[in-house]
């Protein structure tokens, strides 16, 4: 939790505890995460507070083909905006022009937020559910999964045979 005012001066690093990278885990569903942290610097804005960064995370994730736990290295930026909930909406006649920053915004009430749920998020994000570890292709053959271009069976035999070398 980070108090708003006054923000930090200095970035913000945050470091995962052994707890906190199990409940990760179990969270997203991976084998481990075996190291969070992000650095992130606070700086505000006349309607929100820009924390901008990055994050990196060692993680054991499940191949999408074969189910075995496989390392992924993850390096992502961090670029969010944490607006107070109690601003005034606008009326539904108002016109409101989103710029490429207004789209990552995080409300919060009072007077602290939580950057470390928002990292949490980030990564999440920022894992890629149908990442192939390094035995993909030997569980696809032993399901008999054929591949995008690739052709099995007699008949793939047949043509095979009749190509030109």
């Amino acid at each position: 939790m980070i108090k708003a005012r006054p923000l930090p001066a200095e970035p913000v690093l945050i470091e995962a505890s052994p707890e906190e990278l199990s409940a990760l885990a179990a969270r997203f569903g991976l084998g481990a995460v075996e190291s969070l942290t992000a650095t992130v610097a606070l700086d505000q804005r006349p309607r929100a507070i820009r924390a901008t960064g990055r994050l990196h995370a060692k993680i054991m994730q499940p191949c999408a083909i074969s189910g075995e736990d496989f390392p992924v290295t993850i390096d992502e930026p961090v670029d969010l905006r944490f607006v107070e909930e109690n601003q005034r909406a606008p009326t539904p006649d108002e016109e409101i022009e989103l710029e490429a920053d207004d789209c990552d915004e995080i409300g919060y009430a009072g007077e602290m937020f939580d950057l470390g749920e928002a990292i949490a998020q980030t990564l999440g994000l920022a894992i890629d559910p149908y990442a192939e570890g390094p035995e993909a292709d030997t569980a696809r053959a032993a399901a008999g999964i054929v591949q995008e271009g690739e052709q099995l069976g007699p008949l793939a035999d047949l043509l095979a045979g009749l190509k030109k070398d």
